[in-house]
């Protein structure tokens, strides 16, 4: 069993894809040969953490603890840190399950994976700089090798590979080295289970937006990474399976509204701004939004103050009163809950489609974003939905499964493994024969 994952691949590109002109024959082989959804509806928040420890344990998170890609840091002492520890998942993985059951397992790249001792063969995805620079010190290329399993890996893949990525690099070349690395653990180590997150094309579509030429080209060179990857799982057992799936969809922004201003200007966030390097430190706070893209949970100090709660209350009302600022919607806890995100959050402010969530501390309320792409909307915004195909033996040939909802793919990939997931609510999808 191969599960890859295209960061940000809307289903589109391979069910619509004579629409964009695209020369992607893998992906779309994956709809003649194999069973597919035209949509898989997420989680709260479609971001790119949150949906793949969905997809690992077909719960949402609130139940399985990964809420936002990054760590709610209101005095921002954290340096950027995002969920990258796999003990931060409060619920069995299909890595534990496979593992439990006598399986190898085997992951490159995947979010949320650090640490994870359940999986054989592991490349974790981690980072000390969010962007490659010149900068980035060369030792810093042990930091990968050091996090990986079992030891020495990754030193001995390297020598004869080529260097393993450094920072958080999203590059198509980066998808390429990815590549090489999970084909040759699929030729050395024959795992049973494997998992890889290739992750470039997220990143172009943020810079120029979905089915823009860049993401165009960017998917055709993925479509050629995925049909390398499928062949080398096929050459170690023709009967092996492949799942194709992305973690969210993607949609044209126009503009971002920086929630973070009107909450210093009622009080409710004390900060100061270094008028030189412009970066803000946060002294006191009594509320503050966690931005998650195209929502943001809105978190109290003090859970349990109605007084912190009306004041926050009254100034999301105001806020969204004035249609320039892009408010969907507000949800509060109650509501919150059924959805299953943000469980610690008081309010959730919801975006119309194209409006994001800033972080700034200074510039304008709502400040130009066209020209780039974003996500972590609500799931049932048709744009944020993303991709399921699988294929392989004793799948349906093009089966169309419809709308799918993202905590059914884990006990699918589960029951195609032989084992059970205890804890996952979702039926498995009807994709054998």
């Amino acid at each position: 069993m191969l599960m890859i994952s295209v960061d940000g691949m809307k289903p589109e590109y391979a069910t619509h894809a004579d629409d964009y002109h695209l020369k992607v024959p893998f992906l779309r082989s994956l709809i003649a040969e194999g069973a597919f959804a035209e949509g898989v509806e997420g989680v709260w928040p479609t971001s790119t953490y949150p949906s793949h420890t969905t997809l690992l344990t077909g719960v949402s998170p609130a139940e399985h603890g990964v809420y936002n890609n990054q760590e709610f840091d209101p005095r921002r002492k954290f340096g950027d840190s995002w969920y990258w520890y796999a003990h931060q998942i409060r619920v069995p993985t299909l890595w534990q399950i496979a593992h439990d059951a006598g399986s190898s397992t085997a992951s490159v790249g995947w979010p949320v994976s650090v640490g994870a001792t359940a999986v054989d063969f592991l490349i974790p995805e981690y980072w000390r700089v969010f962007q490659p620079t010149d900068d980035l010190n060369p030792s810093d290329r042990n930091l990968i090798a050091d996090l990986s399993r079992p030891e020495g890996l990754v030193r001995e893949m390297q020598v004869r590979l080529g260097p393993y990525l450094m920072g958080n690099d999203t590059s198509v070349s980066a998808d390429e080295t990815k590549t090489r690395y999970a084909i040759d653990i699929l030729r050395k180590h024959r795992p049973r289970f494997m998992t890889i997150h290739l992750s470039s094309l997220d990143s172009v579509e943020h810079a120029h937006g979905p089915f823009s030429a860049e993401a165009n080209r960017d998917v055709e060179a993925i479509d050629d990474m995925l049909s390398r990857l499928v062949a080398a799982a096929r050459a170690n057992d023709p009967a092996a399976v492949t799942v194709v799936v992305s973690d969210h969809g993607f949609v044209p922004l126009t503009a971002q509204l920086n929630l973070f201003i009107p909450f210093i200007q009622a009080g409710l966030i004390e900060a100061t701004i270094d008028p030189g390097t412009k970066t803000a430190t946060v002294t006191d706070w009594r509320a503050e939004p966690w931005p998650a893209g195209g929502m943001a949970a809105v978190m109290l100090h003090d859970h349990d103050d109605p007084r912190t709660s009306a004041q926050v209350r009254d100034l999301l009302r105001r806020l969204a009163a004035d249609p320039k600022n892009g408010i969907a919607d507000i949800l509060e806890r109650e509501a919150l809950s059924k959805q299953g995100g943000f469980p610690d959050a008081s309010f959730v402010v919801v975006m119309k489609p194209g409006f994001y969530t800033g972080g700034a501390f200074n510039d304008p309320l709502v400040t130009d974003m066209r020209g780039h792409g974003g996500h972590g909307f609500a799931p049932s915004y048709p744009e944020m939905r993303s991709a399921f195909f699988v294929v392989g033996t004793g799948i349906s040939r093009h089966r169309d499964l419809g709308l799918i909802d993202m905590r059914q793919i884990a006990p699918t990939v589960a029951q195609l493994l032989g084992v059970t997931m205890p804890t996952a609510r979702a039926n498995p999808l009807p994709v054998r024969q």
